[in-house]
C-alpha cells in the first residue's frame, strides 16, 4: 500500500476496569501513531460492536482485533498488535 493511504479505524465501545461501557480511544493511540509514522491518513469511526477494532482500506477489512488486547496509550512501538496491523495495511491492495 502506498504512503498516504486512507485507513478507516473502526472501533466499538468497551468496559475498562469495571467502568460503564463507553467509546474510548486511549487504547487506539499507539495504533494511530504507528500508522501516522508510515504516512497514512487515519479516520476514526465508531461502530456498535463491543470490544472491536477494525482497519479498513479500500472498503475492505484488512485487520481485526479485540480493543482490550491493544496496549493502553503509548506510541505503539512495543505493541505486537500494532506491528501486525501495520503489516496488514502495507500488504493491502
Amino acid at each position: 500500500m502506498p504512503k498516504n493511504a486512507l485507513v478507516i479505524l473502526r472501533y466499538g465501545p468497551y468496559s475498562a476496569v469495571g467502568l460503564s461501557v463507553e467509546y474510548r480511544t486511549f487504547r487506539l493511540e499507539g495504533l494511530q501513531a504507528v500508522l501516522a509514522r508510515d504516512g497514512h491518513n487515519v479516520i476514526l469511526e465508531k461502530i456498535e460492536d463491543w470490544n472491536v477494532v477494525e482497519l479498513m482500506v479500500n472498503e475492505e477489512v484488512v485487520f481485526y482485533c479485540n480493543i482490550k488486547e491493544l496496549e493502553f496509550g503509548g506510541d505503539g512501538k512495543l505493541d505486537p498488535l500494532c506491528e501486525e496491523a501495520r503489516i496488514a495495511i502495507l500488504n493491502a491492495y
